[in-house]
């Protein structure tokens, strides 16, 4: 049996399409098998021995091919930066007062560790406020919902409440390193608000 011809094998393919059974083709499935016969005519192009053809369809693929990679790189890191959030936590599973995380943060310093050391700093400015019931007592609380609710209640610390969430959050997730002058920063401020009293609600002193 010989075999067919490309000219014959397109029209036996277009008579199978016209079936009844693929007038019922969902959508998405239609696309994409329409994707692949275009990328497939594009293939036969390089192939074909014509050179400006070849040409066009090479560069077609190659811009298709960029564009897929473009599109995935940017989910993934679209999904990074979601499952960062979704991990923002301030305090992990442990029920520490606020003068053990200070020990902890102490200790940490000690050893260099400035890294655990403002993270531990900023956990007991954090239960100090929850301890004196300042802010709610929130599971799951983000640096940033900390610093944003204690600013209401204490308003001249709003800035640097937001600039000792961020330290947090950059040593948490950003990857950047603790130092022992930001670590000093976060401690002055937690010596501060353990004397600061929260505005009254009139907003006069």
């Amino acid at each position: 049996m010989s075999p067919i011809g490309r000219e014959e094998a397109a029209r036996q393919a277009a008579a199978e399409l016209l079936r009844a059974e693929y007038a019922k083709e969902p959508l998405r499935e239609r696309l994409f098998r329409r994707f692949g016969e275009f990328l497939g005519d594009l293939l036969d192009a390089v192939g074909g021995g014509g050179t400006t053809g070849g040409v066009i369809a090479a560069v077609i693929i190659t811009l298709i091919i960029v564009s897929v990679i473009v599109l995935v790189s940017w989910q993934l890191r679209r999904t990074s930066r979601r499952n960062s959030a979704g991990q923002a936590a301030l305090f992990d599973e442990r029920r520490l007062t606020a003068a053990e995380h200070r020990l902890a943060a102490e200790a940490h310093a000690a050893e260099g560790r400035h890294t655990e050391a403002i993270q531990e700093r900023l956990r007991a400015i954090a239960r100090d406020l929850e301890e004196r019931a300042l802010v709610d007592g929130m599971p799951g609380r983000t640096a940033d919902e900390l610093a944003a609710e204690a600013g209401q209640a204490l308003p001249e610390f709003a800035q640097e409440l937001a600039a000792a969430a961020r330290s947090f959050d950059d040593v948490t997730y950003g990857g950047e390193p603790g130092t022992r002058a930001a670590y000093d920063t976060m401690t002055g401020l937690d010596e501060r608000l353990r004397l600061a009293r929260p505005v009254p609600l009139g907003g006069t002193a």
